[in-house]
């Protein structure tokens, strides 16, 4: 991914005309490259053919819905952020795209300039920056923050950017208790019952990719937090 935002290319995928321009003009302004599709079946044939830092796109579209073309881009890239862009405000359609493998979830109406913080937070975690650390030894994985990647042994797994936000705080608190409204306001930004609902998703999704090594676990503990922990043979 770029590091410099005047850089980063966008794609975004909006069926109404009018709305879908105002989004690309501002974020033009913003100093984006954004190449725009009205429906899912080209925005695939686009996303297929070409290289993106960051993908919006709108659910409800004609072709191919957004859920659809959101799971098709995740299969292809387990790396690119997807933000969706819907009217749907239904806790249950949020949690399947989250499930899918989204990285945000935006409900219309809504502000464009949250909409612009919220492509700049996802860029920022691209940028290679000085940090006190970004790989760990988590039992037999080895976790690289960077590069988003889980291995064991000689099997590689590419994580969401979300993904490994949330495996980086437990792994920098490796066998201690990580509140989870500490995990929310550092991964989202906020705290709120959706979003804890999301964070669950997300655990899950940790536990699976670590299952190989059964030392490895991440203990829920019930309205507090989690914890990840190495069990000692």
């Amino acid at each position: 991914m770029n590091a410099d935002k005047s850089n980063a290319r966008i794609l975004l995928v909006e069926d109404d005309k009018n709305l879908s321009l105002v989004i690309k003009d501002y974020l033009i302004l913003a100093d984006y490259d954004i190449t725009l599709c009205d429906n899912g079946e080209s925005a695939w044939e686009t996303f297929k053919n070409h290289s993106f830092d960051l993908c919006i796109l709108d659910v409800m579209l004609p072709k191919l819905d957004g859920f659809t073309l959101g799971e098709m881009i995740r299969h292809q890239n387990e790396s690119v952020p997807i933000l969706f862009l819907t009217a749907k405000s239904a806790k249950e359609d949020k949690i399947r795209g989250f499930k899918i493998g989204a990285d945000d979830y935006i409900v219309k109406p809504f502000n464009i300039e949250e909409l612009v913080l919220r492509i700049e937070v996802f860029l920022k975690r691209t940028r290679i920056e000085p940090v006190l650390k970004e790989k760990f030894a988590i039992g037999m994985y080895s976790f690289d923050y960077l590069n988003l990647s889980l291995i064991h042994q000689e099997v590689s797994h590419k994580l969401t950017q979300r993904e490994a936000d949330v495996l980086k705080i437990l792994s920098v608190h490796i066998e201690q208790v990580v509140k989870r409204e500490d995990i929310l306001m550092q991964v989202w930004g906020e705290d709120d019952y959706f979003l804890g609902r999301s964070l669950d998703v997300f655990i899950s999704k940790l536990r699976r990719y670590l299952n190989k090594d059964m030392n490895v676990r991440i203990i829920n503990y019930h309205a507090v937090g989690f914890r990840l922990t190495v069990i000692t043979p």
